[in-house]
């Protein structure tokens, strides 16, 4: 029998997601990192020395296997008694509420840094000394009022795309991928210009709906696409989680030289009394286990919870960090804290199983926007 139309279709995006995966992984090696913001030199470290010698000391090890310990134990703890499930449903009820805003939260998450971008003399990333002002101005302040949205949204990520094809230094701000794909699934949403165009259009007897080229285009593209909304938080999650995975090795794990010069720099090992190898492996393992999570889409809420926690620690620890260079990753994050997890994750599993248990079924993830 054939599979459903709707199967086939996802499965069709399988084997090109696939290989743009493969891509981005590939170029990990050769990507700069976010602490280059903040240090101008790295150590000479061989990743595989760093990793044979921090491996075999007890006192690197010992807390990594500790701390992976008394995660999995939690983990595990959690699931086997499920507390608090009253409030986790008022959680995420609440989070419903908060559903029409989704696009323009993801829209001032990518047109604020492009905005900031244009000002500062830099393509998108502090990283890349490329002035594009007109270029990221236009593009940010139409994405921040909602105008044409979702073909602002295209052009940006195919500027993007432009860029990482110039300098794979870009891919410390992957998660313009699916900031962008995302708004360009959703639209301007609700507060935008956008919205109140096309409410003017559609009126009775208006003047400017005589003359709109496409209203009717519009409607008709917004009806062919509702049914993918739903792969909204699918899309921000999997982006998500590839942005942590890759700043995960390629900051820390695989270019190690880079993280312990910025353990140096602040004088980290100060504040935490452990080793600068234990400090590099812990975030670096810290984050690709985040990301990973996120891939998945296991417990999302708290791992983007999570996120936005280690986005405001690196703040107030790196002070010469960029704020602008994080708040994609904050809006991200903060979306997925409305949306939850949505089709093909690990939640929604969890879920069924804690139902089948009779544990207090949570209200379901918000799957799209309005």
């Amino acid at each position: 029998m054939d599979a459903p139309p709707r199967r086939r279709s996802i499965a069709r995006l399988v084997g090109p997601a696939a290989l743009v995966a493969a891509v981005l992984f590939g170029a990990i090696g050769t990507a700069r990192a976010h602490e280059e913001y903040v240090v101008d030199e790295e150590r000479e470290v061989a990743a595989g020395e760093f990793l044979r010698e921090a491996l075999t000391d007890p006192l690197v090890v010992g807390p990594l296997l500790a701390g992976a310990l008394v995660v999995l134990a939690a983990i595990g703890s959690y699931l086997a008694v499920r507390p608090a499930q009253r409030d986790v449903a008022a959680f995420r009820a609440a989070m419903r509420e908060y559903t029409a805003y989704v696009p323009w939260l993801l829209r001032i998450s990518i047109g604020i840094p492009l905005i900031g971008a244009g000002f500062g003399g830099y393509f998108i990333s502090p990283a890349l000394g490329l002035e594009a002002r007109l270029l990221q101005v236009a593009l940010g302040f139409l994405l921040l009022f909602g105008l044409a949205t979702r073909l602002v949204a295209l052009l940006t990520l195919a500027a993007y795309l432009v860029g990482l094809a110039i300098d794979s230094v870009l891919l410390l701000q992957l998660e313009f991928v699916p900031g962008t794909l995302a708004i360009a699934l959703l639209g301007g949403g609700r507060p935008s210009g956008d919205h109140v165009l096309q409410r003017v259009a559609g009126a009775s007897g208006t003047v400017y709906g005589r003359f709109d080229p496409i209203y009717d285009y519009a409607r008709d593209f917004q009806e062919r696409i509702e049914p993918y909304r739903a792969f909204l938080p699918t899309i921000v999650r999997v982006g998500l989680g590839c942005t942590f995975v890759s700043l995960g090795l390629g900051q820390k794990l695989l270019r190690p030289g880079i993280a312990l010069a910025v353990v140096d720099r602040y004088d980290l090992t100060a504040v935490v009394p452990a080793g600068p190898e234990l400090w590099v492996l812990g975030a670096g393992l810290s984050e690709v286990g985040l990301g990973l999570a996120l891939l998945v889409g296991f417990f999302t809420r708290a791992s983007a919870a999570t996120a936005i926690g280690v986005f405001t620690l690196t703040l107030f620890a790196l002070p010469d960090d960029p704020v602008l260079a994080h708040v994609s990753l904050f809006g991200l994050a903060s979306a997925l804290l409305i949306t939850g997890s949505g089709p093909y994750a690990v939640d929604g599993w969890l879920e069924r199983y804690g139902a089948d248990r009779g544990a207090d079924e949570p209200d379901a993830d918000v799957s799209g926007t309005a």
